[in-house]
């Protein structure tokens, strides 16, 4: 479009742009959503608390544990070896489809801090995350933690429904 605005060639323009304005060409990035401003907002404040906090004790950022969930695709592919055959000479290589993934998948859930994984657990086939069955995985994450860490800084028996 600019070439043809210019009355330029398209080489030219190329040129101009990459070489001497120093630009690049990049694709949009997908983003699932924008933050309101109000989000954004909390996130700042959540962070600044962090790093004071962070600032104030050396082994803080230690004591964090955080988690995420991600979808496994349940599927099997052949290794390389497997699929490995004996061929007369003259005959091509032998063709290997690409592994089609399963439609069946489950969620696995995980913890971690910064030592490493804390507890891990998949979701049972037909389940549906809710509040309460998240309440049960942080119940489960809590017992493994007093498990791993006794006597830690972490929640009291009775504050077990306020902690998660």
């Amino acid at each position: 479009m600019i070439a043809e605005s210019l009355n330029m060639s398209v080489g030219s323009v190329f040129t101009i742009m990459t070489e001497d304005l120093k630009k690049k060409k990049l694709c949009a990035r997908f983003v699932p959503h924008t933050l309101t401003t109000e989000q954004k907002e909390h996130r700042i404040a959540s962070s600044e608390d962090l790093i004071a906090a962070a600032d104030e004790d050396p082994n803080f950022l230690k004591t964090i544990v955080t988690g995420d969930e991600s979808w496994c695709l349940e599927y099997d592919p052949e290794t390389k070896r497997q699929s490995s055959e004996w061929t007369s000479p003259g005959k091509g290589r032998p063709m290997k489809v690409r592994a089609s993934k399963s439609k069946t998948k489950t969620m696995l859930l995980v913890f971690f801090d910064s030592r490493g994984i804390i507890h891990h657990e998949f979701l049972r086939q037909g389940f549906t995350v809710t509040g309460a069955f998240y309440k049960d995985v942080l119940l489960r994450l809590l017992k493994r933690m007093r498990r791993i860490a006794p006597g830690g800084t972490l929640p009291l028996a009775e504050e077990e429904d306020d902690a998660c």
